[in-house]
């Protein structure tokens, strides 16, 4: 799904994202509810970028990346945690592109994640490759999401990847 979202554009940029767990629902602009095998998963889009929300059987999670003023802790390259009875996967990076690349990875992206079932993309209104789009599965057992942020002005595509799902336990 591809959506123009009705917000200023504000001239961010790729440093000030935030990442943050457990946090409350933020007030969205967009928002994709999915089942995927039994797994709710709700990815939104923020004014200043994402939040997902995961639930299946007695377990959840909250994940936000996004400009979050008084937000002490800068997207991390990595992090790995137990939630509970899950393993919890993150990792991001920032792709610095030349203008005519950009607009190129701009395109493709934002044609791939509209036509998904499971994609939810927005566009801010300013310029036509200031975007947040998100993208979900459910394979073996886990739910993974991937996300991308674009910063044309400077050049910047912040790409992330989640993976959530349950312990595995040793083998004897």
């Amino acid at each position: 799904m591809l959506t123009t979202l009705k917000t200023a554009y504000t001239d961010t940029r790729a440093d000030d994202l935030a990442w943050a767990l457990g946090r409350e629902p933020l007030p969205a602009l967009a928002v994709l509810d999915l089942e995927l095998s039994g797994a709710k998963l709700q990815l939104r889009l923020l004014g200043a970028s994402h939040q997902v929300l995961l639930e299946e059987e007695q377990e959840s999670c909250s994940e936000t990346v996004a400009c979050m003023p008084g937000s002490s802790t800068p997207l991390p390259l990595g992090v790995a945690k137990r939630l509970g009875v899950w393993e919890y996967e993150f990792a991001a990076r920032v792709e610095t592109l030349s203008q005519r690349s950009f607009a190129g990875r701009a395109q493709e992206l934002l044609a791939l994640v509209a036509d998904h079932p499971n994609g939810l993309a927005g566009t801010f209104p300013g310029s036509p490759h200031a975007f947040t789009a998100m993208l979900a599965q459910r394979t073996e057992g886990q739910v993974r999401w991937r996300t991308w942020h674009a910063y044309p002005q400077e050049g910047s595509l912040v790409v992330t990847r989640t993976r959530v799902g349950a312990r595995m336990r040793a083998a004897l």
